[in-house]
């Protein structure tokens, strides 16, 4: 369904813009704002103690939604090579990630009756963290994965892994070296994508007849309904409803069939899809799902016009809150150095001298900066070394993983606080 702007209520068209930029999946002119955070680094680019004095480039995170395709967007201020050419995310540090993974593995063999003659590729495979549960079950995989650094992990663990970005080129030329594939999937990926025609029309030249396509990623409307604001950074390019999911896959050739809703990431859609004139029929929560996405306004310039607001006060009511603890002489501390925390404090304008060091599991990270802020990171004994009086909980969708990782603070009176979906202290 599309609508015209006579019947829309405008979102704070961009007339400032000297020239209009478009929408990467249909081509409209993107005039309408979702929300604008300011501007702000690479979220994944942790600096070495060497480049803290040194030059960082900032980009506009301002987030526009097409009034056409109703695709909330960034614009691509930076390449997808410069970004993911070498990456800080290694999948396998959360345990409950790598669970998830392990029982969407053993789910889709059931489901579709793979076997060791089949063929399972992943896109954007990170470190092997789900491929190997396929490996363990002797069924042939491939993963893709552009970032050297994190393939490198991958390949040992034994899962064989091709350091390259999907795409149109690439499907066609791995359909004819490597055969076509029973079951392509993608996990959070799809919102990573600069290019999203070249590589959703990819998925179709290297599927089987009669194979299937799984994706996940975060849900839009639990971004909206969840004031999750922080999961917009630079390298997620795009944010997407199934209503834009579906228009997507339709323009290539491949048909949404079933539907998944996930906790995962505060809340995220496993789509399964297959070519267009694949037989199998649309399940029932396929329908609800898009009957309640249309009942709610995904089709209406209205739905994603309140948003701003929210993201507003969650600014005030964090800064409030440290602003008071520190003025107690309270420590405070960061748990995690995710993508969505930089988000956070660089919108916020948070430092060090609100929030004096954050953990990481991922060693990668140790001894680096956040991006923007310049906080330094550490290893986690680092918080029982200090005794913090309050922790906050970055990446706030493993907020119960966490929590029971920090249950030894409680010795000294520990508080932990997540600040979105609202700001908490328990």
């Amino acid at each position: 369904m599309s609508i015209t702007a006579e019947r829309a209520a405008p979102v704070q068209p961009d007339l400032s813009l000297l020239s209009t930029p478009t929408c990467r999946s249909c081509d409209a002119p993107l005039r309408d704002t979702f929300v604008d955070l300011g501007m702000s680094p690479l979220c994944e680019s942790y600096l070495r103690q060497d480049q803290i004095n040194q030059m960082e480039p900032f980009y506009p995170l301002h987030v526009r939604v097409c009034r056409n395709c109703f695709l909330v967007q960034l614009e691509a201020y930076v390449s997808g090579e410069d970004i993911f050419t070498e990456y800080a995310y290694f999948s396998s540090y959360s345990d409950s990630w790598v669970e998830h993974s392990r029982r969407y593995t053993e789910l889709v063999i059931e489901q579709l009756g793979l076997t060791q003659d089949s063929f399972v590729v992943e896109l954007a495979s990170n470190d092997g963290y789900l491929l190997q549960h396929f490996v363990n079950r002797g069924i042939p995989v491939l993963g893709i994965e552009p970032a050297r650094n994190v393939a490198e992990v991958a390949e040992q663990k034994g899962v064989p892994t091709l350091v390259e970005f999907f795409g149109i080129e690439l499907a066609q030329r791995l359909a004819t070296e490597r055969g076509k594939a029973d079951l392509i999937l993608g996990n959070n990926v799809l919102a990573q994508v600069p290019d999203l025609n070249d590589f959703v029309g990819g998925i179709p030249l290297l599927l089987k007849a009669g194979g299937t396509v799984t994706i996940e990623y975060p849900h839009l409307s639990r971004l909206i309904d969840g004031n999750q604001f922080d999961t917009i950074y630079h390298e997620h390019y795009s944010y997407f409803s199934l209503y834009t999911t579906e228009r997507i896959f339709a323009r290539h050739g491949l048909r949404v069939f079933d539907i998944e809703e996930l906790p995962t990431h505060g809340g995220s859609l496993r789509i399964w899809g297959c070519h267009a004139d694949d037989p199998r029929a649309d399940t029932q929560r396929l329908c609800e799902l898009r009957a309640r996405e249309l009942a709610h306004g995904v089709d209406k310039l209205q739905y994603y016009a309140d948003f701003r607001e929210r993201v507003i006060r969650t600014k005030h009511n964090l800064l409030e809150f440290l602003i008071d603890v520190r003025r107690q002489g309270k420590t405070v501390v960061g748990y995690g150095a995710p993508g969505k925390g930089n988000t956070l404090l660089n919108y916020c304008g948070i430092r060090a001298d609100f929030l004096q060091y954050v953990v990481d599991r991922n060693p990668y990270k140790h001894g680096r900066f956040l991006p923007g802020t310049h906080i330094p990171i550490y290893g986690v004994e680092r918080i029982e070394q200090t005794r913090p009086d309050y922790i906050v909980i970055m990446p706030w969708n493993l907020k119960d993983e966490i929590t029971q990782q920090l249950q030894y603070t409680r010795e000294w009176g520990a508080r932990l606080v997540v600040a979105v979906p609202e700001l908490k202290v328990f």
